[in-house]
């Protein structure tokens, strides 16, 4: 089932895909994070925005 109320996208972008991912252990981190939480590497990545999600 789509959402189609543009104010609960927004919240949906926010919660699911506004993460930052380790490169290492995969760990996900908050969006202004500058070092993994679990590993402590700095080697962070922006989560994948997937196939379902177009913006």
């Amino acid at each position: 089932m789509p959402i189609t109320d543009p104010v609960k996208l927004e919240i949906v972008y926010r919660r699911v895909l506004n993460k930052m991912v380790c490169r290492k252990c995969g760990a996900l981190n908050p969006p202004g994070a500058k070092k993994c939480r679990r590993c402590g590497s700095k080697d962070l990545r922006p989560k994948k925005r997937g196939a379902g999600f177009k913006k």
